[in-house]
């Protein structure tokens, strides 16, 4: 098992979060990001920079994802390209990403950003906060057991 990160937008406590759980369970995670991030002294950590571009880090990353491997991501195109390989997603915010409802959510977004792209401000989504965070580690420690 690996955990690999889209860690070009995932916030700084949710990767402390990461880093905490891959010391704690002797687990391998790679930061996949297009540029440099600041990460602790782990051999167990590590970070793969890819170039910019549009979803290079996806790309790199469904390459390298391995059927069981958790995937860290907000962005729900690339979840249902790592559950088709058989890994196991996780947003940001905690929560699971599964095959039985990825397709209900890529259905939402595609709307949604079409009600975006037609003038209509949908908003962003609500800061991260604690009960975020501790449904990210919560479930994160039910996927690493």
């Amino acid at each position: 098992m690996h955990i690999w990160v889209d860690a070009d937008a995932c916030p700084k406590v949710i990767r402390d979060i990461l880093f905490r759980a891959a010391e704690r369970t002797r687990t391998e995670l790679t930061m996949v990001a297009n540029h440099p991030l600041p990460l602790p002294g782990s051999t167990l950590i590590k970070q793969l920079q890819v170039p910019k571009g549009f979803d290079v880090a996806d790309d790199e990353i469904v390459a390298r994802l391995q059927p069981g491997d958790i995937l860290i991501t907000a962005d729900i195109p690339l979840a249902a390209e790592a559950l088709e390989k058989g890994a196991r997603v996780l947003s940001p915010r905690g929560e699971p990403f599964d095959k039985s409802t990825i397709r209900a959510k890529l259905t939402m977004r595609d709307f949604m950003d079409t009600m975006r792209s037609s003038g209509v401000h949908t908003g962003g989504p609500p800061s991260l906060n604690q009960a975020d965070r501790q449904a990210f580690a919560n479930l994160l420690d039910q996927l690493l057991r």
